[in-house]
């Protein structure tokens, strides 16, 4: 019964022994990713080895590698670490044709495989922008091509006006292992164009640590604008006065000229011309009038205008902006009789125009008076007109109605008795 028992343990422990041995006699290896002209090392590792051979082989299926030994005269091949559980080799100067499925065995019986795939990054060549003119003139329409070879996989094209990014349109196409990408810009030129960077840059993972670009500064030929601006807003008589034309194209429109009223500056010792600048020494009214600035280059000429009108200088002060204090007005007549009847009075004020006061109020008195009195008496005179006729009506009417049967005879009666009429009239006061 003894004899059973230890022969099952003894069975159990060679069965997990074999059964580990099977499971860790199993390559492992690990795909690389490399950039083209760089080193790739690729390792394959075992758990458990009874003392076999490891080796590597490339796409082709040609050994590189047994154990410690070399198999294929490449120089780029070199052994790195050799042992009965790890076998790493290095490959230097990678190309694109390096790429593919590497195989790591383990011989075995049976022999024991794994695969690790080598990926080769194709760097992009440096941009290059093409459709620039230079100089470009205003409102011409241009197309910048920004192209690179060589990429793997495809590279990414970026346009940046300055720093500011713009969408161009991409074209993809494959050359052999590679791809050739390129990239348009369409632009309407005009003069904020002029010093202006476009910045083509490539995007791409081979180019983590170094990004690839290329700039272009567009020059724009453009036809001048101009306008003058004064160093002063009201002019006047005596002072200083500078007037700057200020014109922008390109090529720069120097120098400019100066006109007045359409003719030649009058006098130039006190109108000095520098440059740009109208400088006038000392304003007078003979500087009133019409200035014009004209610039002009190759592409075009411009020109402005700006009316000079010479103020007065003015001859009283401003007034305070302090209000005064508001004392009790005093009795106006009793001012009056003062200011006449003692001089030391108005020892601080003018004669003059105290007089000047009091006539206009004795004028403007009278004035009223007569406009009160003949009022008046147009009112009595229109009163007694009109009482004096209103009797004289009422009583000849009266008298034709009383003794006439009808109407026809009061009017006979009435025309009858007209020369009575002045006896009886009726006076109303």
């Amino acid at each position: 019964m003894i004899f059973k028992r230890h022969l099952i343990f003894t069975l159990c422990t060679v069965y997990g022994i074999l059964l580990k041995g099977v499971s860790g006699q199993y390559p492992l290896v690990q795909n690389v990713t490399v950039t083209e002209g760089g080193t790739a090392n690729m390792t394959c590792r075992v758990e458990y080895n009874d003392n076999t051979s490891l080796q590597w082989s490339n796409p082709a299926q040609q050994t590189l590698f047994f154990g410690d030994k070399k198999a294929l005269r490449d120089n780029r091949i070199e052994l790195v670490h050799a042992s009965w559980s790890e076998l790493t080799i290095s490959i230097s100067d990678v190309t694109l044709t390096d790429e593919g499925m590497y195989t790591c065995s383990l011989f075995t019986m049976p022999v024991r495989t794994a695969k690790a795939y080598l990926t080769v990054l194709g760097v992009p060549e440096k941009p290059e922008i093409d459709g620039l003119t230079k100089p470009a003139l205003e409102g011409d329409h241009i197309t910048l091509t920004c192209m690179t070879h060589g990429s793997k996989p495809a590279a990414d094209l970026r346009w940046f006006r300055n720093e500011k990014e713009v969408k161009g349109a991409k074209e993809v196409n494959a050359s052999g292992r590679t791809f050739t990408v390129r990239s348009s810009l369409q632009l309407h030129v005009d003069r904020n164009d002029d010093g202006v960077a476009y910045t083509c840059r490539v995007d791409h993972v081979a180019l983590e640590q170094t990004p690839q670009q290329a700039t272009e500064v567009l020059e724009v030929h453009y036809a001048p604008r101009v306008e003058i601006i004064s160093s002063l807003e009201v002019p006047q008589e005596g002072q200083y006065l500078k007037l700057e034309c200020v014109s922008k194209g390109n090529p720069s429109p120097d120098p400019v000229m100066w006109t007045k009223d359409g003719g030649e500056l009058p006098d130039l010792e006190r109108m000095i011309v520098e440059g740009r600048e109208l400088t006038f020494t000392s304003l007078n009214k003979t500087d009133n009038g019409t200035y014009r600035c004209e610039a002009s280059n190759h592409l075009g000429t411009s020109s402005t205008e700006y009316v000079l009108y010479v103020y007065d200088v003015p001859t009283t002060l401003p007034p305070s902006t302090t209000p005064p204090p508001h004392p009790t007005p005093p009795d106006t007549t009793a001012l009056l009789d003062t200011h006449a009847s003692d001089p030391s009075i108005t020892g601080n004020r003018d004669p003059n125009a105290l007089g000047q006061h009091g006539t206009d109020h004795a004028l403007i008195g009278g004035v009223v008076a007569v406009v009160v009195f003949v009022t008046l008496c147009l009112i009595i005179v229109l009163g007694r007109y009109l009482a004096r006729h209103k009797g004289t009506y009422l009583t000849n009417e009266a008298k034709g109605a009383d003794d006439a049967p009808d109407a026809d005879t009061a009017i006979i009666n009435a025309e009858g008795n007209h020369a009575h009429a002045e006896e009886k009239k009726e006076y109303f006061i």
